[in-house]
This record gives structure tokens, sequence and C-alpha cells, in this order.
């Protein structure tokens, strides 16, 4: 997982498990522990140096989008974004074009997909750079979700993430915050 050869959980863990011939598969929260061990280790201080890169880019891709309630989750969220990470933000909207028109008038130059099998469950992607060459992805969400509550895959809990005036207060107490549960 961490050159990016398999790109989910699911699929890291069984080629793993078929290539040590194990029959039991560690969890999820297992890999990414390991994997941020891996990362740390291999990547050093630039890690942290990129980490606070990235998420003065989210910041900056948020305030774009503050009338859709910005949240920054994912890896640069929590803390343990490594070389390559893309900043994961979800917006909120009813007509995804908003957000694209709002995109557009800020010279972003964005690339759209839709995702989710059943129509109850589609997100519209947006893809796009920032001026320092960081990748973005924004999920828009429909207006009724906000305050839906997740659990994450990943590590079990609740996916909080970090809105633009916490996003702020972290850049300026703790830039190098990390929100991994114990």
């Amino acid at each position: 997982m961490y050159f990016r050869l398999a790109p989910e959980y699911y699929d890291a863990k069984r080629r793993a498990a078929r290539n040590l011939r194990a029959h039991v598969l560690p969890t999820n929260r297992e890999v990414a522990l390991e994997l941020d061990k891996l990362a740390s280790l291999l990547e050093g201080e630039r890690r942290v140096e990129k980490l606070k890169e990235l998420r003065e880019d989210a910041l900056e891709v948020m305030v774009m989008l503050e009338q859709f309630s910005p949240v920054l989750v994912g890896s640069v969220w929590r803390g343990t974004a490594r070389i390559g990470s893309d900043i994961d933000i979800r917006v909120f909207a009813d007509e995804p074009q908003d957000v694209i028109k709002e995109l557009n008038s800020k010279e972003v130059d964005v690339n759209m997909e839709l995702s989710g099998k059943d129509r109850l469950k589609r997100y519209v992607h947006l893809h796009f750079k920032t001026r320092r060459g960081n990748s973005v992805e924004v999920v828009v969400r429909p207006l009724e979700e906000k305050y839906l509550k997740e659990t994450c895959d990943i590590f079990g809990d609740e996916v909080k993430g970090l809105t633009i005036p916490e996003l702020k207060k972290v850049l300026r107490e703790d830039p190098v915050r990390r929100f991994v549960p114990e």
C-alpha cells in the first residue's frame, strides 16, 4: 500500500495473505498503523513538512468553498498523510454544479466523476490540483447529509473531520496534530 500497488485495504490484505500463505487477515486499523510507521521511517522529517503543506492547501480550498460547509477528512485530517496523499474535502450542496461553478470562478480546472452503485448514495467527486501541485478530491454530498454521522472503515471511530475554524486553530497551535484514536 505504501507504494500504491494496491488501491484499497482489502486488495492489499488479500494480496499479502496470498503471498504469505496466511489465513487470517489483519484489520484495517492494524494495516493503517503499520503503514503509518513505514511512512515515518521512509519519509522522516519530509513527512511532517508535507502534512503542514497539505493542511495549508486544504484551508485555501476550504475557504474558496466556504458557502458549502467544507470539512477536511481523510489522511490530511487524521495527520497520517504521506508523500503522494491527496487532500479529501467534503462539501454539501444539492446542486453539484454550484460547487463546480464556484471553483471555475476561482480559475480551478476541475475533473468530475460519479461514484456509488445505487442511486441513493451517489456522490459527485471533483478532482484538481492546488497551486502547489497537491491533489485534491472534493466530494459533493446532498445538504441533507450535513449532520449525518459516519463511522470510519479504518479506525472504527466517527469521521468528524475539521471545519475551517477548526483547521485554522490546528494550523496555529499544532500543525501536525494527529486525530487517530488510541
